[in-house]
């Protein structure tokens, strides 16, 4: 594909009205998720890397749920502007385009995709698009398909050539001769069309068809009876260009789509204790000799710096790790939209839980069931047991004992807790919220604090120990043996 310029302006129309009725589901089909993202945003994504000046999805089932989406933050910052349409009834994908020409402004190049075909590439669409460029045999543009060879093309629509190679039509199964059906080559529905030219052919669309429904495959038809030429751009793969229907589709697109991110991040260097075994559902950036064992889940935005070693069963999500850090086994790091961040050389886990809010410095400590949110630590703080801290600013080298807690919530709102540098808070002790402990303090075991320490002071708030020497536990009564009479049940006296 010699050149890659991109007519202009260029336009989008993507046709997510399908019902998708062998998903079985309440959800619209565009919606259902590939490695966390609607499909519909796979295909928003590719679309976006090619700059156009608009998107008109046509939508049909579920309308009003994917405006949603497409109103929605993802898509609240897109540099193009985000249009819908609504295809009642649904009478074929030429049908459906029509829907969205009052939408469609100026000439330039329209390029139309399929919400249920999320991963073809942005290098793939930016090729079908240059395709579509006017040259000097043709002045007024291309039309421009995305074809693909299969070895089984039963049920797709056939690329029938001239001798000469030149594309004539799209005949689709249920039409097609037998010679015809012999054809492996096939189309995948996308195309790049020259605006202009798709407003005049458009409106002549018949449905004189097996289907009864208005084909867009049949303006390739038309432009070669009007001398428009009809270039067929090869896709690189089946992955990009296969469709949904059914849910064990989009598992096997799963699967596909997460073996392509496990091989890229080999390619980059990252070990990965078994390839077959990491999900990412969202953006995974990794610095050098990162490590990362099985059954892993990352989503959202997670970044792991230089020598991060991730242990067997944890799910991350929207993250920032530092340098050195681990993080051990069956941990559950969630940022949300505050993120998390966790410093160099940190240890954290197994079984721990950082929320959002959570910034871990240098060399903290989390340990085992231990949960974190909207908190700071220090360099080197640590909690390493059992412990809860919520909406707390814990200072450097704290040491924040087993079964100990801020006391955060009063029933109505939340309170900050201060942990100056220094302090060690024994085990099992309640520090309600709002309340500073001064550097260098010490809480004594299973003290509940409810008022500010001073600096480099022991608190203790218990219960005095109390001693009974001498004292004996109650027995049972001894066992009667069979047919002897029990001894009466005490009175109320008793």
């Amino acid at each position: 594909m010699p050149s890659t310029h991109i007519p202009s302006p260029l336009q989008v129309v993507v046709l997510a009205a399908g019902k998708g009725t062998r998903m079985k589901s309440r959800l619209p089909k565009v919606l259902h998720r590939l490695a966390g993202r609607p499909m519909l945003g796979h295909v928003l994504a590719a679309a976006a890397a090619l700059d156009p000046e608009r998107v008109v999805a046509v939508t049909g089932h579920g309308a009003a749920d994917v405006a949603g989406y497409l109103e929605g933050t993802e898509w609240a910052s897109a540099r193009f502007d985000i249009r819908t349409v609504v295809q009642e009834p649904q009478l074929g994908t030429g049908h459906a385009v029509r829907q969205a020409l009052p939408e469609l402004a100026g000439d330039g190049t329209t390029l139309i995709l399929y919400g249920d075909v999320p991963l073809t590439s942005a290098t793939t669409l930016r090729a079908l698009v240059a395709a579509s460029a006017p040259t000097e045999h043709a002045p007024h543009g291309r039309l421009a398909l995305l074809t693909i060879e299969l070895p089984d093309p039963t049920g797709y629509g056939r690329i029938v050539r001239n001798a000469s190679g030149e594309v004539l039509a799209i005949v689709e199964h249920k039409d097609a001769t037998a010679s015809q059906r012999l054809i492996r080559e096939t189309n995948t529905g996308l195309m790049a069309v020259p605006t202009r030219q798709l407003r005049h052919w458009l409106p002549r669309l018949r449905d004189d068809n097996a289907q009864g429904e208005f084909y867009l495959t049949d303006i390739v038809a038309m432009a070669v009876d009007d001398g428009v030429p009809v270039a067929g751009v090869a896709a690189p793969n089946p992955t990009e260009v296969a469709g949904v229907n059914s849910p064990a589709q989009l598992a096997a697109l799963e699967r596909a789509l997460q073996a392509q991110i496990a091989q890229d991040l080999l390619e980059q260097g990252v070990r990965l204790a078994d390839p077959a075994r990491l999900d990412v559902r969202g953006t995974l950036t990794c610095g050098q000799d990162v490590e990362i064992d099985v059954n892993c889940v990352f989503h959202g935005d997670v970044t792991l710096g230089d020598g991060v070693r991730i242990g067997p069963h944890c799910v991350i999500g929207n993250a920032r790790i530092e340098a050195d850090a681990v993080i051990h086994a069956y941990t559950h790091i969630d940022g949300e939209r505050a993120g998390v961040s966790v410093g160099a050389g940190a240890l954290i886990g197994p079984f721990a839980r950082l929320r959002p809010g959570a910034k871990l410095g240098r060399e903290v400590h989390i340990g085992n069931f231990v949960e974190v949110k909207n908190s700071t630590l220090a360099n080197g703080a640590k909690a390493n047991h059992l412990a809860y801290l919520g909406d707390a600013q814990v200072g450097e080298r704290v040491n924040f004992g087993a079964g100990s807690i801020t006391a955060n919530y009063d029933g109505a709102n939340k309170h900050r807790t201060v942990i100056e540098a220094d302090v060690h808070v024994g085990s099992n002790c309640v520090l309600v919220a709002p309340v500073t402990l001064g550097a260098g303090g010490t809480v004594g075991g299973g003290s509940t604090i409810t008022k500010h320490t001073p600096p480099g002071a022991l608190s203790v708030a218990r219960g005095k120990q109390v001693v009974i020497a001498n004292w004996s536990r109650p027995a049972k009564a001894p066992a009667q043996a069979p047919g002897q009479p029990q001894p009466d049940a005490p009175g109320p006296e008793a």
